[in-house]
């Protein structure tokens, strides 16, 4: 169901009422009524039921989490509480948009803090694609990228998924959260 933004204050007052009082930023706190691979739907502890979906908070697949995962039953299940920073009313869904990632550190700001442009690191391949190669760096769940056009490291054919390989960092991008890496 997607709402009529014209219609919606008339329909549900209850639940329009309640979202367009919070103010972005806000901590709320709930506990996660389904998981589905394009979000997690929250039922707050505060407001209204939501009149189709199983809560009124979501928090999108990106907002889960700082690191990689596969699927958000890795992160988070059915039944936990937990507490998500409000970031916009959806007046399309008539839900709250919520973060739960961003309540904890980022990890990565930590790495590029104990990492310097030059540093020779252990790593393994993770993904090999036309323009290169996706290396995670040692113990650490980030991934680097070795552009194909660079020279040196091993032969290209023998690279795999689950390769060692000894990596430079050449780029710590802490906006983008990205590495770039070059062969040593």
């Amino acid at each position: 169901m997607i709402f009529d933004t014209a219609r919606q204050g008339a329909e549900y007052p209850e639940l329009w009422t309640f979202l367009s009082g919070l103010e972005r930023g806000t901590h709320v706190s709930g506990t996660v009524a389904g998981i589905e691979n394009f979000g997690v739907f929250v039922e707050l502890d505060e407001g209204p039921r939501h009149p189709v979906y199983p809560g009124v908070g979501f928090i999108t697949i990106p907002e889960l989490s700082w690191v990689r995962f596969e699927s958000p039953h890795e992160i988070i299940e059915v039944g936990q509480h937990i507490t998500c920073q409000f970031l916009g009313f959806d007046t399309h869904q008539g839900e709250a948009r919520l973060s739960l990632k961003i309540l904890q550190p980022d990890p990565f700001q930590a790495f590029a803090d104990e990492r310097a442009l030059g540093d020779v690191v252990p790593g393994t391949v993770t993904k090999v694609v036309p323009f290169g190669v996706f290396v995670r760096i040692g113990d650490d769940p980030f991934e680097g990228r070795v552009h194909r056009d660079l020279a040196g490291g091993p032969e290209w054919d023998t690279l795999e998924p689950g390769v060692p390989v000894t990596v430079v960092i050449t780029e710590l991008d802490r906006d983008r959260r990205r590495i770039s890496l070059a062969w040593p």
